[in-house]
């Protein structure tokens, strides 16, 4: 409507200008209803034509999203396993504020309770049984010198009997030196033995029963990690919302969240808007925006894009048991586009969540005083597209003006 009237005062406002003044024809005499068309063609076809023209330049280079949103970032309140809820923490109220490490709710921790004692009585058991290698160590070490003893003691015979052998043949027989000999063997062997069996429980205080004590501390370590995780904390400081929990509800990690918790770092300095395809080549970083939200009205927050994203959602192909048709997609995904208040705290106010319009404005200006050699044409048609930019802007502006309007009076509640 404002493209028209605008557009009327160039074309059908002169036309009738010139037939009043200059061909002296007035409104109701020879332009009445029914002449208006043959009087004012010239005027209303031109009207017509740069009326289209206007909105299609406007529209184009200074795209519209109605379907953009103030986003922040949730997190569902999940445990690492399913159970039953024991305890709650947490008030049930709408938004409850947390701090991170606080607790949430707990889960039924009766097996990983159980599985706690048993790891602590198994690390009893070991630390028992090195005890008790202790001891053996030390009764193998007085095997291992009574058998030295008594090796000494054969030794020592033999000896004796071999130099009586050697100066007197007749006070010794072979037969003697044989069994003595044969005991010191006996002995030796005892000896090799008894030295065996030391290292063995050596060994097994050292390196045997040190890693079984190790497993068994780190299978207890174990067992205090699940039971700890019965019991759910929050992770970051935030709001909780939605929290109904009550003691004997179910929960699964795969099918109910116990909540939604909104971090305090949610990102909430930004919009996301969908722009239509049609404006995929003229969508840039840097470009002005402003945005006019329902939940902060008679108020135009100005913006910049930030990023636009190059894929458009609808062509995605995901891996599934079916064939992908074309034919499926529809509706015409939008261009998603991330834009940032230009000015610090400008979503201050803004809800989170809240469903905004936005306004995005081609600027030429750079090109314009770049120096670049541009032709007449195109130096009138720069300037033409930056000037239209206004009536966008003015458009935005009468739209925050009318909304609590049509909102609350002509709409209703």
């Amino acid at each position: 409507m404002f493209e028209l009237l605008f557009c009327s005062l160039l074309t059908i406002l002169p036309d009738y200008l010139i037939r009043r003044y200059m061909q002296g024809k007035r409104i109701g005499r020879e332009i009445t209803l029914y002449s208006v068309w043959f009087e004012l063609r010239y005027g209303i076809v031109l009207c017509l034509m740069l009326t289209v023209s206007l909105i299609t330049l406007i529209f184009y280079y200074h795209p519209t999203a109605t379907t953009a949103v103030s986003t922040f970032r949730t997190i569902p309140i999940l445990p690492e396993s399913s159970g039953r809820v024991v305890e709650t923490f947490v008030p049930r109220e709408l938004e409850v504020d947390i701090k991170a490490g606080d607790p949430i709710f707990k889960l039924d921790s009766t097996r990983q309770e159980a599985d706690v004692v048993t790891a602590q009585q198994q690390l009893v058991e070991i630390q028992g049984e090195l005890a008790l290698a202790q001891s053996e160590l030390a009764v193998a070490n007085a095997q291992t010198e009574q058998a030295q003893a008594a090796l000494k003691q054969a030794q020592d015979e033999l000896d004796t009997r071999q130099e009586l052998f050697t100066r007197n043949a007749n006070v010794v027989s072979e037969r003697d030196i044989e069994k003595l000999q044969n005991a010191v063997d006996a002995r030796t062997g005892a000896l090799r033995a008894a030295q065996s069996n030391q290292e063995l429980i050596q060994t097994k205080i050292t390196v045997y029963l040190p890693a079984r004590l190790k497993s068994a501390e780190a299978r207890l370590h174990e067992a205090q990690v699940e039971l700890e995780k019965m019991t759910v904390y929050a992770g970051v400081d935030g709001t909780m919302s939605q929290f109904i929990l009550r003691p004997g509800d179910i929960v699964n990690p795969m099918m109910r969240p116990a909540g939604v918790l909104i971090p305090t770092d949610a990102q909430r300095e930004r919009i996301v808007a969908g722009f239509g395809q049609i404006e995929a080549q003229v969508l840039k970083e840097g470009m002005v925006a402003e945005a006019f939200c329902g939940a902060v009205p008679f108020t135009i927050i100005p913006l910049v894009v930030t990023e636009v994203q190059s894929q458009i959602a609808s062509g995605q192909i995901t891996t599934s048991g079916q064939l992908f048709d074309a034919a499926q997609s529809v509706k015409p995904a939008t261009i998603t586009t991330l834009l940032e208040p230009l000015y610090k705290e400008g979503l201050a106010d803004l809800p989170p969540g809240a469903i905004c319009t936005v306004n995005a404005y081609t600027s030429n200006h750079d090109r314009l005083s770049s120096g670049e050699p541009i032709g007449t044409g195109e130096f009138i048609f720069l300037h033409v597209v930056d000037t239209v930019g206004l009536v966008h802007a003015m458009i935005i502006r009468l739209q925050a003006l009318l909304f609590p309007i049509q909102t609350l009076v002509l709409t209703g509640h």
